[in-house]
């Protein structure tokens, strides 16, 4: 389980909506009542519902622990029953060619084809073994904020529904250059006022729009950042980390269909295939990237067009099951997950601050040609 122990590769989401005045009542009872239930028909396709994270056994939440400090730690569970297509194609086949003979016809009609597939697919669904898989969240409700450990556009998909149908309230993606929903603005935190002050520059910004856009210009801008002062890069806060890019980079330039990628691969200081891209236009899309603060050490891919992490390596802690403060481990691993990312809003913030001011035509943009040229 990536969330306490282990790696993990999550997005962030804002959470929208007006929650309940009895809150924890409110939680309890919904957790429960969206529960997974191992009792559901054995015709069903997918099976989807929360369960501890703990014990992922735990579907009742009798003893489920799922509070953690000010966050709600627990897993959506979706159990499938996949049927190979090429097994449900050869039985079609079979069916059809045994009702051919059995009427004494050429063809069959068009219902009668799909009444075949229909009851093959039944029949296959209740002999077919559940595949389940889990993925986890961490929700902060004083916060409006939660992490999701997922990265698949079905699964995230599927989250969202679930989330919205079990507790009435929304969750929209984390995205830095995005206006932050009302209920976000009222928070006092310093990264909520860092984001706040980003929107109010990108709202006067006439720079394209494209969703890909501000996340490439930052990872590329953060690349140069880390090579001018030896991977030294100042975070707002005055207070400095070290970013090491290592040794993979997408660039890419264009969406969809009409998008040109580069994938290099190599020692740091030998990436000249990657200098060549960014002089051609192209923007760094996702990079492996190792970012240490004081004696702490992440290291993880960055997706930066959706602002996500993947495989994140965490600083060493205290991991011992035996442990009796099993919930103080817990503790430490969010607030290390939320310190990284909130560690990458900042240097945005910082980023967008100076992509759209004069700065950026007269100063940085100069620095960074010459740096291309060396």
């Amino acid at each position: 389980m990536g969330l306490l122990k282990g790696t993990w590769s999550f997005l962030r989401y804002h959470v929208v909506g007006k929650t309940p005045e009895k809150f924890n009542d409110f939680i309890d009872e919904r957790l429960k009542q969206y529960a997974f239930s191992s009792l559901a028909r054995e015709n069903l396709e997918k099976n989807t519902g929360w369960t501890s994270l703990e014990n992922v056994l735990d579907t009742d939440f009798t003893y489920a622990k799922y509070k953690c400090g000010e966050h709600l730690i627990f897993c959506l569970r979706s159990d499938r029953r996949p049927i190979p297509p090429s097994l449900l194609k050869l039985k079609i086949l079979e069916a059809e060619k045994k009702k051919l003979a059995e009427g004494d016809k050429k063809k069959l009609y068009r219902h009668e084809r799909e009444e075949i597939k229909e009851r093959l697919q039944l029949e296959l669904q209740t002999k077919a073994l559940n595949v389940p898989s889990f993925y986890e969240l961490c929700w902060s409700p004083e916060k409006n904020s939660l992490i999701f450990g997922s990265l698949s556009p079905k699964v995230r998909e599927e989250f969202e529904k679930y989330f919205k149908e079990s507790f009435q309230l929304t969750v929209l993606p984390f995205l830095p250059w995005e206006s932050t929903p009302a209920e976000e603005k009222k928070a006092t935190t310093t990264a909520a006022a860092d984001r706040d002050l980003v929107n109010q520059h990108l709202a006067k910004s006439d720079a394209t729009t494209k969703p890909t856009f501000w996340g490439r210009e930052f990872l590329t801008w953060l690349w140069f950042k880390s090579e001018e002062r030896g991977g030294i890069v100042m975070v707002p806060g005055k207070y400095e980390v070290e970013i090491i890019f290592l040794q993979r980079l997408v660039l890419a330039s264009g969406d969809g269909e009409y998008a040109e990628t580069v994938v290099c691969q190599g020692l740091h200081s030998d990436m000249k295939e990657a200098r060549e891209a960014l002089r051609q236009g192209k923007k760094i899309k996702e990079a492996r990237l190792s970012l240490t603060n004081d004696a702490n050490k992440w290291e993880f891919t960055f997706k930066a067009d959706y602002f996500q992490y993947q495989s994140l390596k965490l600083p060493a802690t205290t991991d011992s099951e035996d442990d009796p403060d099993r919930e103080g481990q817990n503790m430490e691993r969010i607030y290390l997950i939320e310190a990284v990312s909130e560690t990458m809003d900042r240097l945005f913030a910082a980023f967008s601050q100076l992509r759209l001011s004069p700065q950026w035509d007269n100063e940085e943009l100069p620095r960074m040609a010459k740096w291309l040229s060396q």
